[in-house]
């Protein structure tokens, strides 16, 4: 029952936080939301903060396994694959409202809790690692400056989307993204 109930306080947080929009949700919330009792919550996670973190981590591996299965489906080309990140980035799985909202409180979470710093350092890398494996070969020396770009980007458009009402326009933030891909590689590597 254990791993059953973690994947629910888990997906409790995500909904929780997303929902409110702030990291002051009670541990109390979340348990009521993911049907058990605070003590449980606390007993699985001890402070709250580590539930925060779990919620991430279960984020972000979502976020990596939906970016592998694009860019093992785009085969070799490095603009096919460029195109798979930034699908795989907006995907309905990972672009919706809390999952939104719950990286913008990871973000200010990552401020002050140094296992929260450490955790966006490593999306961070991992992000900026495969965009200049596909960017090196189009861009050569302004990969880095690209990649920097791009990241920047995905992570505004995920901040706009916690902010904004109405559904999320994932294809609508690919194809944002994508535009500013051809205008600074040029028609040889448009799309």
């Amino acid at each position: 029952m254990e791993p059953i109930r973690r994947d629910a306080l888990v997906k409790a947080t995500i909904a929780e936080v997303g929902r409110t929009g702030r990291l002051d949700v009670t541990v109390g919330q979340i348990a009521r939301a993911a049907g058990m009792s605070p003590a449980l919550a606390h007993h699985y996670f001890g402070a709250k903060e580590a539930l925060f973190l779990a919620a991430m981590r279960h984020v972000l591996t979502l976020y990596g396994n939906e970016v592998q299965a694009a860019l093992a489906a785009a085969g070799a080309d490095p603009r096919a694959r460029l195109s798979a990140i930034l699908t795989a980035s907006f995907a309905p799985a990972n672009f919706r409202r809390e999952v939104a909202g719950a990286w913008l409180n990871f973000w200010v979470m990552a401020g002050t809790v140094p296992e929260g710093r450490r955790l966006l350092a490593v999306y961070q890398r991992r992000l900026r690692s495969n965009l200049l494996a596909c960017l090196r070969p189009l861009a050569g020396d302004r990969a880095g400056r690209l990649a920097d770009s791009v990241g920047a980007m995905i992570d505004g458009v995920y901040l706009r989307e916690a902010l904004r009402d109405g559904p999320a326009d994932g294809p609508g933030a690919v194809a944002m993204i994508e535009a500013f891909l051809d205008a600074e590689l040029g028609p040889r590597h448009a799309r």
